[in-house]
């Protein structure tokens, strides 16, 4: 009787489900207005200049800082209860016995140690402490696209863009088709930038070998690749690829739409080879009031903004074909209306 009534409910709650998604018509085929056309192939794409390079560079750190996963060894002499091997948390703390939990995330080893020094203070007499660092763990960058051994690479200190694309098997040309012309760097959720590979193999120009930032990710396209992009507010930010006919909705679904701190009334289309950005309610999606489920073209850029910003801005380096260098936020320029 009890399995019966389960399915019983099951089936109910699928029936009004399907009954509910039945309701809701979303236009599949895009539409186009102004600026805004059938996807279009670009045969040029304009990259970032030595300048904003610059910029964007990461600093190089003199020492090191400790990050999360870092295998750490803690030798407090002539305490052997006190020493031992941890693992630095997600949280960037470990903890030891007595003093608790210790937060040593972004410190060099000699600024942990002292610190765990002052804690112990506490308790015993002038205690001697030594931290080391058996295994580096946060200077991470993942790999993505045309690579032999795509997924997340760890180095000992922050890499520059040919260990990476070494590290990654990403050198050799598998198809004389498709040869590496291009790389983009993503930032966080919020910056993309675009390497020009033919500058940094073949004139060997240096400026373009930057040092990046633990966490960035490496995007290798083939020549032939056409990408869009989804940034901000969304569950899987970053780069698409351009289908046929594809449309805004499509790409907004394979980023795995808006997340729970996006502002869903002001989501914006880029498109920097035109100067031209339409903004988009979410909601207007799912009515037959309005047609705005553009289709898209190489370069666009879909950019959902977090909640509390009144107006979603942007920057473009370049304003030319092509994405070069784009940062979005609330404290950049004030969008085209």
């Amino acid at each position: 009787m009890e399995k019966f009534l389960r399915r019983y409910l099951a089936c109910v709650l699928a029936a009004l489900v399907l009954s509910a998604c039945a309701g809701i018509k979303v236009p599949n085929t895009p539409r186009n207005t102004g600026n805004f056309s059938v996807a279009e192939k670009s045969e040029k794409v304009s990259f970032i200049d030595t300048k904003a390079l610059a910029e964007f560079e990461a600093e190089a750190e003199p020492v090191y800082r400790l990050g999360e996963g870092d295998h750490l060894s803690l030798q407090v002499w002539n305490r052997p209860e006190l020493s031992g091997k941890h693992v630095l948390g997600p949280d960037g703390h470990i903890t030891i016995p007595l003093i608790g939990p210790q937060k040593l995330l972004a410190m060099t080893r000699e600024e942990a140690a002292g610190s765990i020094k002052v804690k112990l203070n506490e308790y015993y007499t002038s205690p001697i402490v030594d931290l080391g660092v058996d295994q580096y763990q946060a200077n991470r960058v993942t790999v993505l696209g045309r690579v032999l051994t795509p997924g997340i690479l760890q180095f000992d200190k922050p890499p520059v863009l040919l260990d990476v694309l070494a590290r990654a098997g990403s050198m050799p040309v598998l198809d004389k088709q498709a040869t590496l012309t291009r790389v983009a760097v993503f930032r966080g959720r919020e910056k993309i930038i675009w390497i020009d590979l033919k500058a940094l193999f073949s004139r060997g120009d240096l400026a373009y070998n930057i040092r990046l930032k633990p966490n960035d990710l490496v995007y290798i396209p083939d020549s032939s690749d056409t990408t869009v992009y989804v940034m901000g507010a969304v569950a899987k930010p970053g780069a698409y690829r351009l289908t046929p006919n594809m449309s805004y909705l499509d790409a907004l679904a394979q980023a795995g739409g808006p997340n729970e701190d996006a502002e869903t009334k002001e989501i914006s289309l880029y498109r920097p080879g035109r100067d031209a950005v339409q903004k988009i309610p979410f909601a207007s999606l799912l009515s037959d009031s309005k047609h705005v489920n553009y289709a898209l073209e190489e370069g666009d850029i879909i950019y959902v903004p977090k909640h509390g910003l009144a107006e979603v801005g942007y920057v473009l380096r370049q304003l030319l074909p092509g994405l070069s260098f784009m940062t979005f936020g609330a404290a950049a320029a004030t969008a085209r209306k």
